[in-house]
């Protein structure tokens, strides 16, 4: 066998691949396996189990891949336990092998040294995409492994060092490329960040002057993306352009096979009525590789170089394997918005319309966390009750997604219900609320704030209010004085039920009462008293503020820094001694 200087033991090169065939064909265990003349050796692996993820060995008696080296192709089984290439392997038993795949690893002689195995526990009907990806890995595998074999060779002479010295940075820079578009397109939230990933993915080893996308659209036409760079006249002439056009994006599409034109005269015998619109832009080479996606293919990737540029199949294979990545990037990007689409519509569903209030004005805020989700746990809600008072409610469920939304939704609902049928003070309310979120079986863990205002004849308003964990609020009177009303009870959902709290206090006229979620005044790089500080500095001789300018200000305030957590407020303002405040009943507000 080839000498490639690996034995039993981990590369990490060699571990990243394994790791990244792993993720992504969502398989428990892969391996890079090579084989000698008593064993099979594992210098990558993921996933695999004891003993064989310390020895990184067995007997050639448990080598799969065996086949793969003496067919010098691809093994491919859905179920290897039903398959009489490999069923009486002990493997099977012994390291649970009942879904293979592997592609050929070889030297520059194409003679194959092992593979590149993905492995499930279950039967497997492999797809023609996670195939073709797995073929891919195993090039750029292949690469590495070429690499080490002409870098040992090279060692005998200073002319092949100098040889496999740029042999093993091209390697080396299209593994770099191939690495660095896997990540950075798994970050992409929008085709928008898919596009601009893409102008970043160049190296000395692949280096097109220019790299676009065209994408589907549901009149079958290929939108094009990718444009910013090229001049205006350019861009307005081709938008989009159908998918059976003459085209080599539209062709590539079709055909679902890469595409490439090295020089002015191919792109003029290939395409005579595109070669001037080329010509023009400066490129004299370019390509195309199709975009797959799991029901189809999506689009296609174009490329073009402002000389003569002729691939060669390492070329190819980054082409190939870097369009992949767009067609899971796009896929993900696809299914995030659908769900922010979703989370946005529940959002705007539970957004609470506030009511008209005679004597309190009345301002509410959602932020969202700053991530992909756009709902999470925290609400706020006001109630008009009989004889004039009003219910103010501030919580928050844990958690940034649609099911802390759910959860949340089905707590608000039963509070509103507990509060238009029973006059009961704050504590027997959440009392009630804690009990029922038991007994049916949501066992929610959630901090609520539930707060009556009621007017005296003295234009003063009576708080009465409990606190079930929840921060507490905080008061800002006429004379811009700020104080904070202690005291707190035990958070619903807790296994041991305890009496809870109603408790008093004067709002004065002309006073502000602010209730918020802890994502206003807590951040991680700092205590929440810290937070509490700082909002008390912002609001100490604010005066005379309506509760909307005081909402602005601080949403202002909250987006001073990157928020890690969901914020919900709402304030309510006291009128002056002979003032009346109404705020229409249509009025609620969410801030991105």
């Amino acid at each position: 066998m080839t000498d490639t200087g690996l034995d039993a033991a981990g590369e990490p090169v060699f571990d990243r691949i394994a790791g990244l065939v792993r993720t992504l064909l969502d398989v428990p265990v892969a391996l890079i396996s090579l084989l000698d003349e008593r064993r099979q050796f594992f210098p990558g692996q993921a996933g695999l189990a004891e003993p064989w993820a310390t020895t990184r060995q067995t007997p050639l008696s448990h080598a799969i891949c065996h086949h793969v080296v003496v067919a010098q192709g691809p093994l491919v089984s859905a179920d290897a336990r039903d398959d009489p290439r490999c069923s009486g392997n002990p493997a099977i038993t012994e390291l649970d092998i009942v879904g293979y795949a592997g592609m050929p690893l070889t030297d520059a002689d194409g003679t194959a040294l092992g593979a590149l195995c993905a492995i499930d526990h279950e039967p497997r009907q492999w797809t023609p995409t996670e195939l073709s990806l797995l073929a891919d890995m195993a090039l750029a595998c292949s690469d590495s492994l070429r690499l080490r074999i002409t870098t040992r060779r090279a060692e005998t002479g200073r002319a092949a060092a100098a040889a496999a010295g740029r042999r093993a940075q091209a390697a080396s820079l299209r593994s770099e490329l191939l690495l660095k578009a896997s990540e950075l397109l798994a970050r992409a939230r929008t085709v928008g960040q898919i596009v601009t990933t893409l102008t970043e993915l160049t190296s000395p080893a692949f280096s097109p002057s220019h790299i676009g996308m065209v994408l589907l659209d549901n009149e079958q036409r290929l939108q094009v993306h990718g444009t910013e760079p090229l001049p205006t006249d350019v861009t307005a002439r081709w938008p989009s352009f159908p998918a059976s056009a003459p085209l080599p994006a539209a062709e590539v599409f079709r055909t679902g096979q890469l595409l490439a034109l090295p020089d002015p005269a191919a792109i003029r015998d290939g395409y005579p009525q595109l070669a001037d619109e080329v010509a023009a832009l400066g490129w004299q080479a370019i390509a195309c590789a199709p975009v797959p996606g799991v029901q189809g293919r999506l689009g296609a990737l174009t490329f073009s170089w402002e000389h003569p540029h002729e691939l060669d199949a390492d070329q190819r294979s980054v082409m190939v394997t870097m369009a992949g990545y767009v067609g899971q990037a796009l896929q993900r990007v696809t299914h995030l918005q659908n769900q922010n689409t979703a989370a946005h519509t529940l959002q705007q569903a539970l957004l609470t319309r506030l009511p008209a209030a005679a004597t309190v004005g009345l301002a509410a805020r959602y932020l969202p966390a700053h991530h992909g989700d756009l709902v999470g746990g925290d609400w706020y809600d006001a109630i008009a009750l009989p004889d004039g008072r009003l219910a103010l409610v501030i919580g928050d469920v844990s958690g940034h997604s649609l099911t802390a939304a759910a959860a949340m939704s089905e707590l608000r609902s039963m509070l509103r219900g507990i509060l238009i049928d029973r006059a009961e003070a704050p504590a027997a309310v959440l009392e009630r609320l804690d009990h029922a979120n038991q007994a049916l079986g949501a066992h929610t863990i959630a901090t609520v704030l539930l707060a009556y205002l009621d007017r005296q004849p003295d234009g003063s308003h009576t708080l009465t209010w409990s606190n079930a964990g929840h921060p507490p609020p905080s008061v800002l009177t006429a004379d811009g004085h700020v104080t904070t009303l202690a005291g707190t009870d035990p958070l619903l959902g807790a296994r041991h039920r305890r009496s809870r709290t109603t408790r008093r206090d004067r709002l004065p006229p002309g006073a502000s009462l602010l209730l918020h979620t802890d994502g206003l005044v807590e951040t991680r790089d700092a205590v929440i008293d810290d937070g509490f500080d700082s909002l008390h500095r912002l609001l100490g001789g604010r005066l005379q503020m309506t509760a909307d300018t005081l909402a602005d200000l601080l949403v202002a305030h909250a987006d001073a820094r990157p928020r890690e957590d969901d914020i919900a407020l709402i304030v309510a303002t006291t009128a002056p001694s002979g003032v009346s405040t109404h705020r229409s009943p249509h009025d609620r507000s969410i801030s991105a």
